[in-house]
């Protein structure tokens, strides 16, 4: 201090010291570490801690709160358990866990908690979300009437999917499930949805061909890849469609179209349930615990339409679930699909019949409906499930060798083509002008008289000409999406004028059934 300074001066510079000083006093409350193993520690002292709190572990370690006891608190660990051990020193945060979010995320491959493992260095994210949010109330929805094209024939034709809908895909493992959620991710290319795939419980290398596959497609553009693989602890591979959820959520609130899908919560489930019997949670039926439908519907219900004064934004979902031995009755696929607006069920004696992909129209439903689909689909698909449902009853029959009229006998004839025009291999999903023709094309006849076996390759040709001498009625579908005279006189001059070119290969006579078709085996099946 100056000797300058006059004692009255020197009275004033203290008071106003005084006066600045802001009394901050820090209150923490800890607790100690009384056991820990399996991923689970079980903490004295916290008599404050809230559900789903993050709790900080010496070492940088975090857990979440998940038992609330009298004279403890259990909570699973983020982190490795090795370097916690008994009587460490656990403080509460006020937080819950939090994933970094936005369009910075867009093409990286991200762990549970955000962290990116692509090894493309740090995502400089401006904006966390928690994983846990409420779900929109139903004054802020609206009804979903947006079409979310797959780009596969059978589900656009048959199970319509709306922007905002969740449409589960259930099936035996190895029966096409992810092809399906894939080729809808691809074929959102475009079309400004951004896409949100979580990996739960599978194995690092399946992950791995999963995201050069989209980057082989251009897809990764506007996908972000959530990995909880098979090797993680059960606490981070719960988290995980939680986070993916977050992430998604983010672009919804901004008035953005999102799609999401969970691969798979049979595995979700299985995380959950191996962590609330080791916090010694009472077990129910198949020992999941009591909440463990309250775990997935607080998860499925944060898909919304939302209002326009909301922002308008949507959150697609397409959750995964696997069956064993078909079995849809069991506890976690019959939670889910009360849950879902519809499910999309895999066949497993289709897909090794080469029924690809190996839809059963008849189990597979969407109760959203026509509500979500193109004008033009409904006017030209309207009669495929009812002329599949048909063939499949009739098919049994004919297996019997008895004598058939000619109108049964056309029935099955147009059965098998729909079967066959309805196969479709993976990462070639069609835009909707492409489906239009083909489907146009069999339900008016135009492949009564074309052999079962040239089928695909009629379709392929008749497309590739679209394409290059009639771009002009792709272009009319694509603008219009409704079916008017001038349009339908337009597509059958050119599908008349392509069957004169179409040459059908030899061994084959035209009209005459194939007798080869594995959906005939359903007959077999029910006998047995």
């Amino acid at each position: 201090m100056s000797p300058e300074l006059s004692g009255n001066e020197i009275i004033s510079i203290i008071e106003d010291r005084i006066r600045g000083y802001g009394k901050k006093l820090n209150i923490e409350e800890t607790g100690y570490v009384v056991s820990v193993g399996d991923g689970i520690a079980r903490v004295y002292g916290l008599k404050r801690a809230m559900a789903g709190e993050l709790l900080e572990f010496p070492g940088g370690v975090h857990g979440i709160a998940m038992n609330l006891e009298e004279d403890s608190v259990g909570c699973v660990l983020l982190g490795p358990d090795s370097m916690i051990k008994e009587g460490d020193e656990v403080r509460l945060t006020g937080r819950v866990v939090e994933v970094p979010v936005g369009e910075e995320l867009l093409g990286r491959v991200v762990s549970a908690l955000g962290e990116p493992i692509d090894g493309k260095g740090p995502i400089n994210s401006k904006k966390k979300r928690p994983i846990e949010y409420p779900a929109p109330g139903v004054t802020e929805r609206r009804p979903v009437n947006t079409p979310l094209m797959t780009g596969i024939k059978a589900i656009d034709a048959m199970i319509p999917i709306g922007r905002g809908q969740r449409e589960l895909i259930i099936g035996d493992r190895q029966t096409g499930k992810t092809a399906i959620a894939l080729d809808t991710i691809l074929n959102q290319k475009g079309k400004g949805v951004l896409c949100v795939y979580v990996a739960i419980g599978q194995k690092s290398s399946t992950v791995a061909r999963i995201v050069e596959s989209l980057r082989e497609n251009g897809a990764m553009d506007y996908t972000i890849v959530v990995a909880a693989t098979a090797s993680e602890s059960a606490p981070i591979q719960y988290i995980a469609p939680f986070a993916g959820c977050a992430m998604a959520e983010e672009f919804m609130y901004n008035g953005k179209d999102a799609l999401i899908v969970y691969d798979d919560l049979s595995k979700h489930a299985i995380a959950y349930r191996a962590m609330s019997l080791l916090l010694r949670r009472p077990p129910g039926r198949e020992a999941f615990p009591g909440d463990i439908f309250y775990l997935h519907s607080r998860l499925l219900e944060r898909s919304a339409c939302l209002s326009k004064k909301m922002g308008g934004g949507s959150m697609t979902t397409l959750p995964i679930v696997e069956t064993q031995a078909g079995d849809v009755s069991a506890y976690i696929p019959t939670n889910i699909i009360s849950i879902t607006d519809g499910q999309i069920y895999l066949e497993p004696e289709l897909f090794h019949a080469g029924v690809r992909p190996a839809i059963n129209a008849g189990l597979s439903v969407s109760r959203v409906g026509g509500a979500a689909q193109f004008k033009i689909m409904k006017q030209v698909a309207g009669r495929v499930r009812l002329d599949l449902a048909q063939y499949r009853e009739l098919a049994a029959f004919a297996e019997f060798g008895m004598e058939l009229d000619s109108e049964t006998r056309a029935r099955l004839a147009r059965g098998e083509r729909i079967v066959e025009i309805l196969k479709q291999d993976q990462y070639e999903p069609q835009e909707l002008e492409s489906q239009i023709l083909s489907l146009y094309s069999v339900t008016h006849g135009f492949l009564d008289d074309v052999p079962v076996a040239d089928v695909k390759r009629w379709e392929k040709e008749m497309l590739e000409y679209a394409r290059s001498a009639h771009p002009e009625v792709l272009q009319e579908i694509r603008e219009k999406k409704a079916m008017d005279d001038g349009l339908e006189d337009k597509i059958r001059a050119f599908l008349e004028e392509f069957k004169k070119r179409f040459s059908p290969s030899a061994g084959e006579s035209r009209g005459q059934l194939s007798g080869k078709d594995p959906i005939k085996n359903d007959g077999e099946r029910r006998r047995n």
